[in-house]
């Protein structure tokens, strides 16, 4: 059966007019869908029919029952797992490059897409303060571009030890050594692990009371080596001390990543850029567009400081492939994907750089208002709060009141243990969330605290 070519104006009229609704409800719905709304979304699960319908039927049934079973993150009461939300120019371009469906690996299939992601990575570099001959590689989030800096990693030492890792593999290659913290993030682990480099096998370093590697314990044997470091703990927020530590790893040869999923934003602001001094002097970098940045899911960058390592750690040949000056493709493991740079640059562009600053700001200023205002009610804060991060720890109940807060649905926070013990995290990372978002949550935090510990 042919099938028919559906009116786009009217269609896509009521998709748009289905967004701005949903968005506008953000402020008055509950955080987490109700069991009613999940139930409700039994209506999506049928046999699939045997004729095509009418898209707009699939858009108005899709919001009619999707819609209500979503979580608010969009939103400004949302403060879980270091969560962006969508700034309005990204959400625009999210949609034009929707209709633009570029295949931006290659650039003979995506002129703009190659284009944009050149000059979003060239102002990313700018303003993270990063070397300008660097590598950039749009990639889906932090654990690929850790991978991709790290599989980077593992080419060039190996390399510099005579062996090509790419064409011989690991099997009886030289070892490679690698230097965590404590509190490594598990998408380096997992990064590792997929390397074929082990994520139990790393040499785990102290850290302090904030989860910073402790500067005089960093040592570490001779031989290829790759130094894990991190800028902003996702708990804490902290960042290892870099300054300190990598000229000593460079002094041994050694390859230093930075994960910097968001504390890496911290640079694009003069108020906190000297919590990450010294960030420039690393290999790689791994960071997140779609936390800090709030384009939309799925977004991050590697940035390399050698590019030709990235484009041969990450090339691929075939017949197919045009020759010439290197793709897209060249720098990430995927060879067919979105084009994810067209919602960098639209965020970069509108905001500018003083904007991407006071989104950086806003979101710190938010953190400590709550830190203080839980402080005072009489709940302890685990953490120093130097960027967006704030743990609390309301006692004995912590998890039972966590979970009250959840469901109440106000706001959302999540739940994590620190040194043994459980603690509520507020991640404060979105450009939506304002002042009365932050006096609503809070007002709802300490309300069902007190009340929970009224009644236990």
């Amino acid at each position: 059966m042919k099938l028919k070519k559906t009116p786009l104006s009217s269609l896509l009229q009521a998709t748009t007019n289905h967004m701005v609704d949903y968005l506008e409800q953000l402020d008055t719905r509950p955080i987490v869908p109700t069991e009613d709304h999940i139930s409700a979304m039994e209506g999506l699960d049928f046999d699939l029919q045997d004729q095509p319908i009418d898209p707009k039927q699939v858009v108005d049934l899709l919001a009619r029952l999707g819609s209500p079973g979503t979580v608010g993150s969009a939103g400004g009461r949302y403060f879980g797992f270091v969560i962006g939300s969508t700034l309005p120019a990204a959400l625009a371009a999210h949609c034009l490059a929707g209709a633009w469906d570029q295949c931006a690996g290659l650039q003979v299939l995506s002129p703009v897409g190659a284009k944009l992601e050149a000059i979003a990575g060239r102002w990313m570099k700018q303003m993270l303060g990063l070397p300008g001959q660097s590598g950039v590689g749009f990639v889906t989030g932090a654990t690929m571009g850790n991978f991709t800096g790290l599989a980077t990693a593992r080419h060039a030492l190996l390399k510099q030890a005579g062996w090509n890792v790419e064409a011989q593999g690991l099997f009886g290659a030289p070892e490679i050594k690698v230097v965590v913290g404590e509190q490594v993030h598990v998408s380096v682990l997992k990064s590792l692990s997929l390397l074929g480099l082990g994520s139990e096998r790393v040499v785990r370093l102290p850290v302090d009371d904030q989860g910073r590697i402790k500067t005089d314990t960093f040592e570490f044997e001779d031989g290829p080596t790759i130094v894990c470091l991190q800028a902003g703990n996702v708990d804490t927020g902290s960042v290892d001390p870099l300054n300190q530590i990598i000229p000593l790893a460079k002094k041994k040869g050694a390859w230093v990543h930075i994960d910097g999923a968001f504390g890496l934003w911290a640079a694009a602001s003069s108020k906190y850029k000297h919590l990450i001094e010294g960030v420039e002097l690393a290999d790689s970098w791994s960071v997140d567009l779609h936390k800090w940045l709030n384009v939309p899911y799925d977004n991050g960058v590697v940035i390399c400081r050698n590019p030709e390592l990235l484009v041969t750690a990450m090339s691929v040949n075939a017949a197919y492939l045009p020759d010439g000056t290197p793709g897209p493709y060249q720098l990430t493991p995927g060879l067919s994907r979105r084009a994810r740079g067209v919602e960098a640059y639209a965020a970069l562009y509108s905001l500018g750089k003083s904007g991407v600053a006071q989104l950086i700001e806003d979101c710190c200023r938010h953190a400590k208002t709550m830190a203080n205002s839980l402080e005072q009610a009489g709940y302890k804060i685990l953490n120093d709060v130097v960027l967006n991060q704030v743990m609390v720890d309301f006692g004995d109940n912590t998890d039972q009141i966590i979970q009250a807060i959840q469901e109440e649905g106000t706001c959302w926070a999540s739940g994590t243990t620190w040194k043994g013990r459980s603690a509520m995290r507020i991640s404060v990372s979105s450009w939506a969330t304002t002042e009365e978002d932050v006096k609503v949550s809070l007002e709802a935090m300490i309300r069902i605290a007190r009340q929970y510990s009224s009644i236990t």
